[in-house]
């Protein structure tokens, strides 16, 4: 149907439908939104859940996870969370693809209907001061008319009488022909008028209309074309993440499959035995320990706990300055506070990227009411105001210690403590050490502070990429699939693991896109 031909006298029938057409798309752009807040409340709640039951770390629990079925509850509890992280996923890119999309093809299609209307609008009101022109035009010939017909009656009627005088005849004659003249002009001029608004009233109906309203047409069309592309979108958002989702229960799956009712460890029987299998003085050990318990629990400790190098740092040390770095040698404390400075910018640049985003999100909110109320971002942005001059002041602080390392040049060099010619300390320096408890002292911190000089973490296992992943968000880091990368910290349940490549290349993954081999 054509709109311009078949409705060209139906403006209010026209103005209805295409607003009922945009709240439609306003309301099901709601719709989606509710359901992200659906989306995000559940994998949070899940994730919550994951968290409650996960046994935390060198808790008897932890221990209990030798056995199968332990493992394979703590290996449901994973996939659990990788699950509320694709949860998580549908929420964003329905709020992405769907929710900002409409709502700024929203506003246009708003802006343009204005514009075809406003047009529309414009030509009816000149249509009708060309009516009103033709109908003042008709009344004002109309009234002349009648005087020339009163002032030619007048005239013949003293032509007639005998009593009148040949200059009343003479002046009445006179009147009515100038009374014909004027109602003859108004005719022309009336004739001139209606001709005008016949044209413009042809213009009107088989032009203007026709074209503001096969334009609107075309933009309801467009809307409707783009409201099915949001529809298809709802259920593409959730079908893309099918497969992952199926890999998690899968995993959960595989996970009841590999409990094995016989499979215990040995040594994980040894507390609840009540009397022990003697074993053949100076013979072999008994079959059922294969090798000396204690030993096999150490072991099994040592697989469970991750040694740390800064178990040195629960040592009694000597109390120093740390916060200036002013108990390290000259160079080693010129590097400290150079790598702290730069922390401190990279947090500030998080935090003024962060400000510059909530200041955009509060003017799409203030753009959108049905996006969000702006109040609510108020607490976030007064808070990052706050990080970012504690920042800058900090930053600060460690430029003018730098300045004041670099100035000072070798003079304050082995300051916490001093040696004599011959290698030994001096009794009397004033940071000597005066005993072997303050010499084991110094030994862990010197200790201590070259671990602290290392840079990079040794790997704690591999991971094989199961799907492509972009690394498009600061702090990630892109993969292919079927590419191997080593583990440097394992997932502390919010669904991210940071990896490193060969070449030096750090950044997080999401855990549920690769296949994590942890060293024993």
């Amino acid at each position: 149907m054509d709109w311009g031909t078949e409705l060209w006298d139906q403006y209010d029938i026209i103005d209805k439908h295409t607003q009922s057409g945009l709240d439609l798309v306003e309301k099901y752009v709601k719709f989606v939104k509710e359901r992200t807040e659906i989306e995000q409340n559940y994998a949070k709640q899940l994730r919550n859940l994951s968290k409650k039951y996960s046994p935390k770390r060198g808790s008897k629990e932890e221990q209990e996870c030798r056995f199968s079925n332990h493992q394979a509850f703590l290996d449901i509890l994973n996939e659990v969370n990788d699950y509320a992280g694709q949860r998580e996923l549908i929420a964003e890119n329905m709020m992405i693809n769907i929710c900002i999309e409409l709502t700024k093809y929203l506003q246009e299609l708003k802006q343009e209907r204005k514009m075809h209307l406003s047009e529309a609008k414009k030509a009816q009101q000149y249509l009708e001061g060309t009516y009103k022109q033709l109908d003042n035009s008709k009344k004002r010939f109309e009234r002349e008319w009648r005087e020339a017909e009163k002032a030619a009656q007048y005239a013949e009627k003293t032509d007639q009488d005998l009593n009148a005088t040949k200059a009343d005849v003479e002046k009445a004659k006179q009147q009515a022909h100038m009374r014909t003249h004027i109602a003859e002009e108004c005719k022309n001029d009336y004739a001139s008028q209606l001709q005008k608004y016949n044209k413009e009233q042809n213009q009107f109906y088989f032009t203007d209309m026709p074209l503001s309203f096969n334009r609107l047409q075309d933009m309801d069309e467009r809307r409707i074309k783009k409201l099915a592309q949001g529809y298809v979108l709802f259920a593409d958002t959730e079908r893309h993440v099918m497969p992952i989702i199926g890999k998690c229960l899968e995993g959960i799956a595989r996970a009841g499959t590999n409990v094995n009712e016989r499979n215990l460890p040995s040594s994980s029987l040894s507390p609840f035995s009540t009397t022990p299998t003697p074993s053949p003085a100076n013979g072999p050990p008994s079959p059922k320990f294969g090798r000396d318990p204690l030993s096999y629990c150490l072991m099994e400790i040592n697989k469970t706990v991750k040694p740390r190098i800064s178990s040195f740092r629960t040592l009694k040390r000597t109390p120093v300055d740390s916060e200036g770095f002013t108990h390290l040698p000259p160079e080693q404390r010129r590097k400290r506070l150079q790598q702290k400075i730069d922390d401190i910018s990279k947090e500030l640049q998080k935090e003024i990227d962060q400000s510059e985003a909530l200041g955009k999100m509060k003017d799409v909110y203030e753009k959108n009411p049905q996006m969000g109320d702006p109040a609510s971002l108020a607490p976030q942005i007064t808070q990052t105001a706050q990080n970012m001059e504690r920042l800058r002041g900090e930053l600060n602080k460690y430029e003018s210690w730098l300045a004041e390392a670099g100035g000072r040049g070798d003079s304050i060099r082995y300051s916490t403590h001093s040696l004599n010619n011959n290698g030994a300390h001096n009794p009397n320096s004033p940071g000597a050490i005066s005993d072997d408890t303050d010499s084991s002292q110094a030994i862990y911190t010197e200790f201590d502070d070259e671990f602290e000089e290392e840079e990079l973490a040794a790997p704690i296992g591999q991971c094989t990429a199961l799907y492509n992943f972009p690394g498009s968000s600061e702090g990630t880091i892109s993969m292919q699939e079927g590419e191997v990368l080593f583990v440097v910290e394992e997932d502390k349940g919010d669904g991210w693991t940071r990896v490193r490549r060969n070449n030096g290349d750090e950044g997080y993954i999401p855990t549920s896109y690769a296949t994590i081999t942890l060293n024993k």
